[in-house]
């Protein structure tokens, strides 16, 4: 449970009906005022011009000015009006909405670790080429904190954004989908079509306050009968970055335990559990959406437009969007430049806050804010080595080859953590690392450098499997 938050009711018990939801998708991306459209394929793949100059929207020193944010924390009149739209209660997909690529599955009830039953479960996926007959050549990739299954592919209905790993993925990429088939799924906690706290619980309503806590292995868990009810009982590479690397990990172990072989692994930006930084960073992150008054103790979905969590999510969004940039790169980018027309001196903003601005307007439409808590905590929790031995122990048992990447200017999931990887997994090939100046968001970014790192491994693996 996130700290600070009420206790959650009980979970409800199975139900064979699962009620249908109209609301419509929303599929264009509002910068805040001032700025400059996105250049990137999603929010977390940020390398925009957002803070090009614009027009100004000026707000009280330390408010919120992203788009939806109150009127009330204004203390300077804003020389150009806030956009009329409201931000949507969530921007989670829900039932009804257009599917776009998904593909749903329905894997049972997952006994949760907390010991709890969390019953129907969806799980929402895209997949990409075709599975072999011998069912051998298939590859999962895990996508991030706010990522989803959309991991390549045009934006249209049912997607915002194109693919967030487009470079990475598709016919002649790295991960070549004319010799591979690729499944990605949504996480379960997740707010993009898999069972998440946006998702009708079995008495019709969203689950809200009451969705259970869900660990990483739950949902390692989950995607283990996904990968069996898509009859994968081999996967030939488990690859995936940050959130997702602490899947691919679990995927290492628990994979072989329930009878599905995983031949090699790729963990990206990632590491074996989460350090104290992580977690001071995440803690006001979370503080922000509780806080929030349109939170409603997580049972907001029937609030109207522009009386959701946006505040909240887009604080939280913002302080997560810090680190993972680096020092360098802000300070170069944007250093002390104002934002367009605006005044520092008299309420206005750096180009850097309205950079910050834009990217915390962007997740609040396509993402939810409980689903934000339910993931963070999963990734609070994460530790490879609990009830294992530890986490030597625990990566000393992976039989998996791995590749191992780090991002030099990462201050999030330092360098260190992903050294530690290389160094205690059995098979691990020696430790790469991207050059970068985007910190964290190097593996979104830096697909020079990636993509032939995946595709001389991948080689490697193919020579090995011969």
């Amino acid at each position: 449970m996130c700290p600070g938050a009420a206790p959650r009711a009980a979970v409800s018990p199975p139900s064979t009906s699962r009620p249908q939801s109209g609301r419509e998708a929303h599929s264009v991306d509002t910068p805040c005022p001032g700025a400059a459209p996105a250049l990137d394929s999603r929010d977390m793949r940020t390398d925009d011009a957002s803070a090009r100059p614009g027009p100004r929207s000026s707000a009280r020193r330390g408010a919120p000015a992203f788009a939806g944010a109150p009127q009330r924390l204004a203390a300077f009149p804003p020389r150009t009006p806030l956009p009329t739209a409201p931000v949507p209660a969530t921007g989670a997909w829900r039932p009804g909405d257009e599917p776009g690529d998904r593909k749903f599955v329905d894997v049972g009830d997952l006994d949760l670790e907390s010991g709890q039953l969390l019953p129907d479960v969806t799980v929402a996926y895209e997949t990409w080429g075709e599975l072999d007959a011998d069912a051998s050549n298939a590859i999962l990739v895990l996508h991030a904190l706010t990522g989803d299954s959309h991991v390549s592919g045009p934006a249209g209905p049912g997607h915002r954004s194109p693919g967030w790993w487009q470079d990475m993925i598709g016919p002649g990429a790295p991960i070549d989908t004319d010799k591979y088939f690729v499944v990605a799924p949504n996480v379960v906690g997740g707010c993009q079509g898999s069972t998440g706290p946006a998702s009708d619980a079995p008495d019709g309503r969203p689950w809200g306050s009451r969705f259970p806590d869900v660990t990483v292995r739950d949902q390692v868990a989950a995607e283990i009968r996904l990968a069996e009810a898509l009859g994968v009982r081999s996967w030939r590479f488990v690859v995936g970055a940050s959130m997702g690397g602490l899947r691919v990990l679990e995927w290492a172990l628990l994979g072989p335990e329930h009878g599905i072989d995983v031949a090699a692994i790729g963990v990206i930006a990632s590491g074996a559990q989460t350090t104290g930084d992580q977690i001071a960073w995440a803690h006001p992150q979370i503080a922000a959406i509780l806080a929030d008054p349109g939170f409603r103790g997580g049972d907001y979905y029937d609030a109207p437009d522009g009386e959701g969590p946006h505040v909240g999510l887009g604080i939280a969004r913002q302080i997560a969007h810090a680190t993972y940039r680096s020092a360098v790169e802000l300070d170069q980018r944007f250093g002390r430049i104002p934002q367009g027309g605006e005044d520092p001196l008299r309420g206005g903003r750096y180009a850097v806050q309205s950079y910050l601005d834009h990217h915390a307007h962007k997740l609040a439409l396509r993402f939810d804010a409980n689903s934000y808590l339910a993931l963070t905590q999963s990734m609070l929790t994460h530790d490879l080595g609990r009830d294992r031995g530890g986490v030597e122990h625990a990566l000393s048992l992976v039989k998996a080859r791995a590749l191992v990447v780090a991002v030099d200017s990462d201050r999030l999931f330092l360098p260190a953590d992903c050294a530690r990887l290389a160094r205690h997994l059995p098979a691990a090939a020696p430790l790469r690392v991207l050059r970068s100046e985007h910190g964290h968001d190097g593996f979104l970014i830096e697909f020079d450098q990636l993509g032939p790192i995946v595709t001389e491994f991948l080689a490697t693996e193919a020579v090995r499997g011969r």
